[in-house]
C-alpha cells in the first residue's frame, strides 16, 4: 500500500531525470562540488524564522566515526561527507544509545534512553504515546517521506508514523559493478542506490512544498561496494572502507540532486548513524554485543543552507538523543515532549563564536547507552549492560554480573584496553550508584508493545544477517557450564 502511494504520487514521474542525474554523478565525480550562500555564526539562530527550509536526514547504518575523513581518517573514504562537514557543523564526540539498530533508532527518534522507550528486545515496538519528529514535521505542513532498507525500522515496529510515504525501495536489477564480501553469509536484496534513486525521485517532485526526507542506508552494514570505489585490501575492515566510499558517492548524488533542483540553499542536511562496528578491538567483529567505543562512537554532521567559513566543530561529548531536539530547534518547530536529549544549539553557537553561552546543562553530562545482550532470544532472561560516559571515563556496568563491570580512562587509554576497575573502587562505586539510579528513574511510562514476528518476518531479518531464532537449549547449557559470557552468542551482528 505504501509503495502504491509512492507510485501514484506526482514526484515519481521525474524518475527518468533522476536516473540520468545519478548516472552522471557516479560516472564523473569523486566529490560533488556545491556552493551555498555564505553566512556567519550569528545567522544560524535566525534560521528558525525561515519558513522555506527542508530537512534531509541521512542515516548510514553501522558507520563508526573514526572511518570518516572529517574525523581524521587517513583514507579518503568520504569526500562528499567531508565537504558537508567543512561548511557546516561537526560534532566531534557523539555517543549512540545502543549498539543494535532498533534500540538505537527508537532512542534517536524519541530523544529518550532505551530504558525509557522500553525498546530493548527484538519483539519490542515504538511506544504509541510518544510523538515522533516525522509527526511534528507532518503537522507543520511538510511533505514527509522515509526510505529504508533495514527491517528493524519497518512499519510494523511503529517507525512509519508521521510519514506520508514510508517504503522499502524495490531492488533494481543487480549491477555487475557492485560487490559484496561481508562477515555475514546472508545477502540483502538491492543496494543503497535503490534508496538514493527513490530519494532523488522524491526531491525532484518537492519544489513546491517544504519536505522532510529520511534515507536509511545499509551498504556499509552489508559491506557492499562498487568497482569504482577504492579497493583498500581484503580484510573485513578494508572492505568496510570500500563500502563506505560507495555510500559516500550516494550522498554526493543526493547533494547533486538538491543542487540541480535549486534546493541546496534552503535544505538542512544531517549525516548520522545508529551505531558503529567492531573489528576485533575487544575480541569481537560486528555490533550488538558490547558497548565499547568502536560500536558507540558515531558521526554527526549538520550541513546548513548557509556556508560557515571553516565550519564549526563542537568538542563537547553529545548523544544521538540530542539530534532531533537540536534540528527541531534549528528550524523553529516544536520540540519533543519529555525528551532526555537536549538542543545543542547553545553549544554550536558557543563553539562557532569562541565565546560563552547558556550551555552549562550541556557540559559534563553523563551519556548513557544500554544493551540487553539477550535481545535476540525469545526466552532468555534479560542480560543488561549499561555504558556511562562521563569524560574522561567510560564505565560499562553489568547488572546481572556486576563483577564484569569495567572502567576506562580516555585521557590515557582512548581505545579502552586498560580496565581500571580493580584499582579505583571508589569511582566504580560512584558509577554503580549512578547506573542503578538510572534503572530506577528511567522506566517506561507505558506498557511496552510487543510485535509477533511470523516466519516471513524472521526470514527477512535473517537476510540482514540477524539471528532471531529461539535458543538451542543444549547450546545454552554448554555456554553456562563453560562460564562463557553471553556477549558473543549472536553469530552475526544486527
Amino acid at each position: 500500500m505504501l509503495f502504491r502511494k509512492l507510485i501514484d504520487s506526482p514526484w515519481l514521474y521525474f524518475g527518468l531525470a533522476a536516473v540520468v542525474l545519478l548516472a552522471a554523478v557516479f560516472s564523473q565525480f569523486e566529490r560533488v562540488d556545491v556552493e551555498v550562500p555564505r553566512g556567519e555564526v550569528s545567522d544560524i539562530a535566525e534560521l528558525s524564522e525561515r519558513r522555506d527550509l527542508n530537512v534531509l536526514f541521512i542515516l548510514i547504518d553501522t558507520l563508526r566515526a573514526d572511518r570518516v575523513g572529517a574525523y581524521g581518517y587517513e583514507r579518503a573514504t568520504t569526500p562528499n561527507i567531508d565537504a558537508l562537514a567543512a561548511r557546516g557543523i561537526r560534532f566531534e564526540q557523539v555517543e549512540s544509545q545502543s549498539s543494535w539498530t532498533k534500540a538505537s533508532m527508537a532512542s534517536l527518534w524519541t530523544g529518550l534512553l532505551p530504558a525509557q522507550t522500553g525498546v530493548l528486545r527484538f519483539s519490542h515496538a515504538l511506544p504509541e504515546e510518544v510523538k515522533l519528529p516525522s509527526e511534528i514535521f507532518q503537522e507543520a505542513g511538510f511533505r514527509t517521506a522515509g526510505v529504508w532498507r533495514n527491517g528493524w525500522i519497518a512499519s510494523n515496529f511503529g517507525f512509519d508514523r508521521g510519514f506520508d510515504v514510508y517504503t522499502r525501495p524495490m531492488p533494481n536489477n543487480p549491477s555487475n559493478n557492485l560487490r559484496r564480501n561481508s562477515p555475514s553469509s546472508h545477502r540483502l536484496e538491492g543496494t543503497d542506490l535503490d534508496a538514493t534513486q527513490a530519494g532523488v525521485e522524491f526531491l525532484t517532485g518537492s519544489r513546491d512544498q517544504p519536505f522532510f526526507l529520511y534515507l536509511h542506508y545499509m551498504d556499509v552494514h552489508q559491506y557492499l561496494y562498487s568497482d569504482t570505489s577504492p579497493v583498500y585490501g581484503s580484510s573485513f575492515s578494508d572492505i568496510y572502507d570500500s563500502a563506505l566510499h560507495w555510500v559516500d558517492q550516494n550522498v554526493g548524488a543526493l547533494v547533486a540532486a538538491l543542487k540541480g533542483e535549486g534546493l541546496l540553499d534552503n535544505t538542512v542536511i544531517i549525516i548520522a548513524s545508529d551505531h558503529g562496528e567492531a573489528f576485533f578491538e575487544h575480541g569481537d567483529e560486528g555490533h550488538g554485543r558490547t558497548l565499547y567505543w568502536e560500536v558507540q562512537g558515531v558521526p554527526l554532521i549538520v550541513a546548513l543552507p548557509i556556508a560557515i567559513d571553516g565550519g564549526i566543530v563542537v568538542e563537547e561529548p553529545v548523544a544521538n538523543i540530542d539530534i532531533w531536539p537540536t534540528i527541531l530547534d534549528l528550524v523553529g518547530l516544536p520540540g519533543l515532549t519529555g525528551a532526555e536529549g537536549r538542543s545543542l544549539l547553545p553549544l554550536v553557537l558557543a563553539s562557532g563564536e569562541g565565546a560563552g553561552s547558556e550551555r552549562e546543562e550541556l557540559q559534563g553530562r553523563t551519556l548513557f547507552a544500554q544493551l540487553d545482550r539477550a535481545w535476540g532470544r525469545d526466552s532468555q532472561d534479560a542480560d543488561e549492560i549499561l555504558s556511562l560516559r562521563k569524560e574522561p571515563y567510560r564505565f560499562i556496568y553489568s547488572r546481572k554480573f556486576p563483577e564484569e563491570s569495567k572502567l576506562f580512562d580516555h585521557s590515557s587509554d582512548p581505545v579502552e584496553l586498560d580496565d581500571l576497575s580493580g584499582s579505583a573502587p571508589e569511582m566504580v562505586a560512584r558509577f554503580e550508584r549512578e547506573a542503578e539510579d538510572l534503572f530506577e528513574r528511567a522506566q517506561p511510562e507505558w506498557e511496552v508493545r510487543e510485535i509477533e514476528l511470523d516466519e516471513m518476518m524472521r526470514a527477512q531479518l535473517r537476510a540482514l544477517g540477524y539471528d532471531v531464532s529461539p535458543p538451542d537449549p543444549f547450546e545454552e547449557a554448554k555456554r553456562r557450564a563453560a562460564g562463557k559470557s553471553t556477549e558473543a552468542q549472536e553469530e552475526s551482528g544486527p
